[in-house]
């Protein structure tokens, strides 16, 4: 990918600045921080997550749709909402409202970045299930690791939309892992995305347990309280580039990294091969629910 020097006026530049740009763009629905929380407290009823998903009609018709379908349905057919989340499971609801609403946002080119929308869609969703996976073997939330996972990059997009409307448009330049954009958008910005992603999150509502890993997945170590979740933020990165783009080398993540997950590489390429299975797996999920 080339590149063209960034020489832009950085200094009035905020991630308020830049969350902004996206205020024309649709919102993540508030349904999937809402259904984090009823999720995480062990005193949730099932009729408070169904009464979240018939919020949003797109989202309850898909768990229907994907309820009755070959793969869950069995022959028998399911009516309503209730009926579907008990078939699926919290688990497969969570991941079919996370999809419904990060791809609002992700599923869309980034012209600065040079990234097709089915590119970084595929990326998304390859690192939620990296994180997912690698959440199982060390004994963090699982589904807090899938959303981190899935919208670890929407930063991109706010910056991509900053740009555009602050011509001319610029493209960036990947320096590799684990620093990708970061010089390119500091240089244009005077920030990451990660910075700025972790801004729209918090304007969504989402919980701090989520936003800091995203601040801070370029440098996990700094992120108060969320050091492990960071971390894993920064592995599942690695994970989604291997399997995202088989043709080329990764080195591995730095050992400060892999430390506080305490996992060893022959583990660590044992996720790769699982996610790459999974991403087959999800990628017929989602035909099915289209």
């Amino acid at each position: 990918m080339s590149a063209i020097p960034v020489a832009v006026e950085t200094s009035a530049v905020s991630a308020a600045d830049i969350v902004q740009a996206l205020q024309h763009l649709p919102s993540a629905p508030k349904v999937l921080p809402r259904l984090t929380q009823l999720l995480n407290d062990a005193n949730s009823s099932i009729n408070e997550i169904v009464a979240l998903v018939r919020l949003d009609p797109g989202i309850a018709a898909r768990v229907l749709q994907v309820a009755n379908s070959v793969y869950y349905g069995k022959g028998l057919r399911v009516c309503s909402v209730d009926e579907a989340v008990l078939r699926l499971g919290y688990d497969q609801v969570y991941q079919m409202v996370s999809y419904a609403s990060a791809s609002q946002i992700l599923i869309r080119p980034l012209a600065v970045y040079g990234i097709e929308a089915d590119e970084l869609w595929k990326q998304a969703v390859a690192c939620a299930l990296a994180a997912e996976t690698l959440a199982t073997l060390v004994g963090e939330d699982r589904n807090i690791a899938y959303t981190v996972g899935l919208l670890h990059g929407v930063g991109m997009v706010a910056i991509n939309e900053w740009a555009i409307q602050h011509p001319p448009v610029l493209m960036f330049m990947h320096k590799g892992l684990p620093f990708e954009y970061i010089e390119s958008e500091r240089a244009l910005t005077g920030l990451s995305q990660a910075e700025v992603g972790a801004a729209l999150l918090d304007q969504w509502d989402f919980p701090v347990s989520m936003c800091s890993p995203v601040r801070w997945q370029y440098a996990p170590l700094g992120s108060p309280g969320h050091i492990r979740m960071a971390a894993l933020l920064q592995v599942a990165k690695w994970i989604r580039s291997v399997v995202c783009f088989p043709e080329e080398t990764f080195a591995m993540p730095e050992s400060y990294i892999i430390q506080p997950l305490r996992l060893g590489t022959a583990q660590l390429r044992r996720v790769v091969g699982e996610v790459r299975l999974r991403l087959i797996a999800v990628r017929h999920l989602l035909e099915i629910a289209e």
